[in-house]
């Protein structure tokens, strides 16, 4: 790869669709012949379900074009929150997914390794814009024949975390030679301690992170990049004029502000989610891993499974390539889940 300073445009063309399934959509589900008829419990995201709580917005928030004051005053909240340094470059986004289809624009054709299996946009978008891709099943052994490293941490759906001492061995070999480390720290904020956002804004690092997870208000689409300014200041110049929207800059700044909060969230759903696993493991089934916010599930025939549980109005997710393997969000109604979760068991054999 050549010399890897941030382009000073999108260097590649525009970015294809996606034409990944994701989780979180049910209007199929419900339009399906003999679909469950009464409300569902869409467990198939990693999406808190206990949402920040919505202030009462002025008027102005919904009838004015945001201001750059907002925006200034958005930045300086999730740098705060992020402990990112004053002077990292940052930008805000409607939801870390528009800037994951930008990313691979932003720099030259480059050989990526992405540590699998995790979020399966990354490798898409990054094959579409003409780079050459490998998905690692684990950690790298060397970097040598890498360019840009792309890791989710904590990891999507598994929950792998990855140390700080490696990610500081990484992103120095990396950028020695004028490579990147890309960090999607989409579930970080139930495990801050993983975050490298200390280090945002130095060459060759970029960290995303998503807003709309651990607020549990993914509906109202906002993420943000850390990187060198240079690329964050290309992405903003992309984005065009008011890409997040008046409602967002308020609500996103005064969330991120608002520790106490999240320090009682961050308690809470590890509380619920040890508690999960244990509902599961009474119930013969094996958790693998996870975050705070979803866990990660084996059973041999994890389709038919999933194929049962919408039988009783819940939805989760199952991966093609990984057919043993299903996530669960955190159910907002415990009681509920349980008590459905066992009427599918009663019909159901979970066979080892």
């Amino acid at each position: 790869m050549a010399a890897a300073s941030p382009a000073s445009q999108l260097v590649h063309g525009q970015p294809a669709p996606s034409i990944v399934a994701h989780g979180g959509d049910l209007s199929g589900l419900r339009a399906a012949p003999g679909a469950y008829a009464g409300d569902w419990l869409d467990l198939s995201t990693g999406i808190n379900p206990f949402p920040w709580p919505l202030p009462d917005l002025p008027a102005e928030a919904w009838t004015r074009l945001p201001g750059a004051d907002q925006m200034a005053a958005l930045l300086d909240a999730a740098r705060q929150a992020y402990g990112a340094p004053a002077a990292a470059g940052i930008v805000a986004a409607p939801g870390t997914q528009a800037i994951i289809q930008l990313l691979p624009f932003l720099l030259p054709t480059s050989r990526i390794a992405i540590l699998g299996p995790t979020y399966a946009e990354h490798a898409h978008v990054w094959r579409q814009a003409g780079h050459d891709v490998r998905e690692i099943d684990g950690v790298p052994g060397g970097l040598k024949d890498i360019d840009v490293l792309l890791a989710v941490n904590p990891n999507n759906p598994d929950g792998r975390a990855l140390g700080l001492p490696l990610l500081h061995r990484w992103h120095a070999e990396l950028s020695s030679r004028g490579g990147w480390l890309i960090l999607d720290e989409a579930f970080a904020d139930v495990a801050p301690e993983v975050s490298l956002c200390a280090q945002a804004g130095t060459p060759g690092l970029v960290i995303l992170r998503s807003f709309g997870k651990f607020f549990g208000l993914a509906g109202l689409r906002l993420g943000f990049m850390l990187a060198p300014a240079e690329m964050t200041g290309t992405v903003g110049v992309a984005q065009g004029p008011w890409a997040v929207s008046g409602p967002a800059l308020q609500i996103g700044a005064a969330a991120l502000k608002d520790a106490a909060w999240q320090a009682q969230m961050r308690d809470e759903l590890r509380m619920r989610s040890r508690r999960f696993d244990q509902g599961m493991r009474e119930r013969g089934i094996h958790v693998l891993g996870g975050t705070a916010l979803f866990r990660l599930a084996k059973v041999s025939d994890a389709a038919g499974f999933a194929q049962a549980l919408r039988g009783q109005g819940l939805h989760v997710r199952i991966f093609e390539k990984q057919p043993q393997w299903m996530r669960f969000g955190l159910p907002a109604d415990e009681a509920e889940f349980w008590r459905r979760l066992d009427l599918v068991l009663r019909d159901f054999s979970l066979r080892d």
